[in-house]
């Protein structure tokens, strides 16, 4: 039994699902253990052959119907290949991105062609993907976007720049939010999907030097008159990107709070375990009562937001998580999720600071997930309007 105890989805009990976790479980175990991943910190992403391992095991496009080459399951075998990646300590593999939030943007929107043509692939991991929103001038306001693909001929012609974009030395097929129509506003954006390689006028910049995540690339993109076949336009027609955008970000924050609520149960196991052991003044930190009084706190919120997320994953299976209620998980989770986190390296005291401890690590990928999917602000604006 873990030392922190908490009530997971009732869809965990379920055999299948619990064979499918062992399942997983195991990949990592045996493809990804800790020297591996170590290497991946120190080259700042994952190499390109774990992608066709983890495809080769059935991780990548869990969710994917049968019929263009996916293995049928739904969003709760995503949930498992997030949730085992967590506990196994596999950073850097973005599996959650891949799955949850590039792959159903091509099933629920796609056409029937580029279902055909680019699921397959990406199920197997011959294709990595990346989606290409934000810019430099332009983060969570997506209609403030430059980047623009024109119609030229049987194709587009896209031109502009990205950041911030993970996956971005890696992906060779990657969604990018672009304008059609720049006089539209939001109505004039599209989202272009791009094959890399031969791809006249396409370059990788940089991979950005982050203070956390070590291990997972994130890169500048460039697009200088890329062109685009007119029938990689997402779902065939122009002017639905926003919409599209909009209508998978629920989820996207789901996963962000989940990974969030994982990052809670992790950094309080480590801790607990840490201060049982630890002494100081003669007996372990455990044994002083500000070290109870605050753990216990912290399990307490935990286990009041791990029975919130419970509760958005069910709503999700049904399909009535809506906006707001979404936007609150990501918000309220991952604010917790710092607090904990910083409270947790506390009593590590000195070795809380030193990278060869799970939680100094854990200290420095935290603070991203109050940005990223939407910042946490822009989060209260959406909750916010539906008062």
């Amino acid at each position: 039994m873990p030392v922190i105890d908490v009530p997971q989805p009732e869809f965990m009990e379920d055999e299948e699902i619990s064979i499918f976790a062992d399942a997983v479980g195991k990949f990592y175990q045996q493809h990804a253990p800790e020297k591996r991943v170590h290497k991946w910190r120190e080259d700042g992403q994952v190499e390109r052959e774990f992608w066709r391992e983890a495809g080769a095991a059935g991780l990548l496009g869990v969710s994917v119907p049968e019929e263009y080459g996916g293995h049928g399951g739904d969003f709760r075998h995503d949930m498992v290949v997030i949730d085992q990646q967590a506990k196994h300590g596999v950073e850097g593999f973005a599996a959650s991105l891949h799955n949850t939030i590039i792959l159903p943007y091509l099933v629920r929107h796609g056409t029937e062609e580029q279902k055909q043509k680019y699921l397959p692939k990406l199920v197997t991991g011959d294709l990595v993907s990346a989606i290409a929103m934000s810019e430099p001038d332009a983060g969570s306001d997506l209609q403030a976007i430059k980047t623009t693909a024109l119609k030229d001929g049987n194709g587009y012609r896209l031109n502009g720049s990205k950041t911030w974009i993970s996956n971005g030395q890696t992906a060779d097929f990657i969604i990018v939010v672009a304008k059609t129509d720049p006089s539209e506003g939001h109505k004039g954006i599209s989202l272009m999907l791009l094959e890399t390689e031969g791809a006249e006028g396409f370059q990788r910049g940089k991979k950005l030097d982050k203070i956390g995540l070590d291990a997972q690339d994130t890169s500048e993109l460039f697009f200088d008159d890329v062109f685009v076949p007119s029938d990689n336009i997402l779902g065939g027609v122009e002017g639905k990107g926003f919409y599209q955008l909009m209508g998978e970000l629920p989820q996207e924050r789901l996963v962000i709070a989940m990974g969030a609520m994982t990052g809670i149960e992790k950094a309080l196991e480590v801790t607990v375990e840490y201060v049982k052991n630890r002494k100081a003044f003669g007996k372990t930190i455990w044994d002083f009562q500000n070290t109870q009084f605050t753990l216990a706190d912290l399990k307490a919120r935990g286990t009041a937001a791990r029975v919130f997320v419970n509760d958005c994953i069910a709503k999700l299976l049904k399909g009535e998580l809506d906006v707001a209620t979404a936007s609150m998980a990501k918000y309220w989770v991952t604010e917790l999720q710092s607090e904990v986190v910083d409270k947790c390296l506390q009593f590590h005291g000195g070795a809380g600071y030193i990278n060869d401890y799970a939680i100094a690590r854990m200290y420095r990928d935290t603070r991203i997930a109050r940005i990223y999917g939407g910042s946490n602000e822009i989060m209260k604006m959406l909750i916010a309007r539906s008062m």
